[in-house]
């Protein structure tokens, strides 16, 4: 199992600077503004997107002002994101804290993160970082596709395996995609390289999503949302794709009806979820998840051994094999 301590050591002078910088870049004047940002801050998470960032910029040249600017960019566009998801979500915790729409309801909520996103797009304009911001542009339109694409198919229960790799690759993927995409055009503007650290951040991203699918159906609570979440959200993910593909059409319409219930008891929830494993669902979604695991590492064959190629290859190492 890969260590979150590998991945950090070959930036952890550079992480140190950025939480100041991060925490700078977020000030107000607005008192409930400045409350709401200080209560954002105290719950930061595992800051993997600025990881990413400055491990790709480091793989691929000299780390420099610039990297900070594109680690900072996608921080506040990951942190809006979340703000926002809590309200799409209707979620009133976030790993064991109470999220801002819990406490300060919605409108505050959807006007914070719009706050956030734009001090992000703001940074990049005024620093010309315009590659950057292309790129977190495109991030931004594509998680929004992701999310309502999502809501479309939670609607109909229709959702293919084709449908679901769409949604997670614009949801979920194309942040961690664009996170390494920065922090490598931060030091070189060799497209080729672009984008061959883009698709690695990608496939990351999409074993990363596929993890949090699996723990989703997890007796314990560790990845910081209500077992069974996705199914009372009616949210149709790779597992149970692929067991519905597996099952009778009697079967299938006895999930269905399940996932289509507006309460689900702890019952449906053990139902659907033994289910699954009948029908060899989770198993062949850690199949898939190890998959884009090794398609990422692919990716990084043709870099010489280094720290920061190690620290990579942990990262991926760790996302697949992660408790939380």
């Amino acid at each position: 199992m890969s260590s979150k301590n590998e991945i950090i050591a070959p930036v952890e002078a550079e992480l140190k600077i950025f939480e100041p910088y991060f925490k700078k870049s977020t000030a107000t004047a607005i008192p409930l503004l400045d409350t709401i940002m200080h209560y954002i801050l105290r719950r930061k998470g595992k800051q993997m997107r600025p990881i990413l960032v400055f491990l790709a910029a480091k793989l691929n040249g000299q780390f420099n002002d610039r990297t900070y600017h594109a680690a900072l960019t996608v921080e506040l566009l990951h942190t809006a994101t979340l703000v926002h998801d809590d309200v799409v979500d209707e979620s009133y915790q976030r790993r064991g804290f109470f999220s801002i729409n819990a406490i300060w309801k919605n409108k505050i909520a959807v006007l914070v993160g719009d706050f956030i996103l734009a001090k992000g797009l703001l940074w990049s304009i005024e620093h010309k970082d315009y590659d950057i911001l292309n790129h977190i542009s495109a991030a931004v339109r594509d998680m929004s596709e992701g999310e309502i694409l999502q809501i479309q198919k939670a609607r109909k229960l229709d959702i293919t395996e084709e449908v679901y790799f769409e949604i997670i690759r614009k949801k979920t993927a194309s942040l961690m995609a664009t996170s390494a995409a920065v922090g490598t055009c931060s030091v070189t503007e060799d497209a080729e390289i672009i984008e061959r650290m883009r698709l690695f951040g990608e496939f990351a991203g999409i074993a990363f999503q596929i993890k949090d699918d699996l723990f989703d159906f997890q007796k314990s609570n560790l990845v910081g949302k209500p077992t069974g979440n996705d199914l009372n959200e009616k949210k149709i993910t790779l597992p149970l794709i692929f067991a519905l593909n597996q099952g009778s059409s009697s079967e299938k319409q006895s999930i269905l009806n399940i996932v289509r219930k507006k309460t689900k008891s702890a019952a449906d929830l053990k139902f659907v979820s033994q289910y699954i494993a009948s029908k060899g669902g989770f198993d062949y979604a850690e199949k898939v998840m190890q998959e884009y695991h090794q398609k990422a590492l692919v990716l990084l064959n043709d870099y010489p051994d280094s720290e920061y190629k190690r620290a990579l290859t942990a990262f991926v190492g760790y996302i697949t094999t992660r408790e939380s």
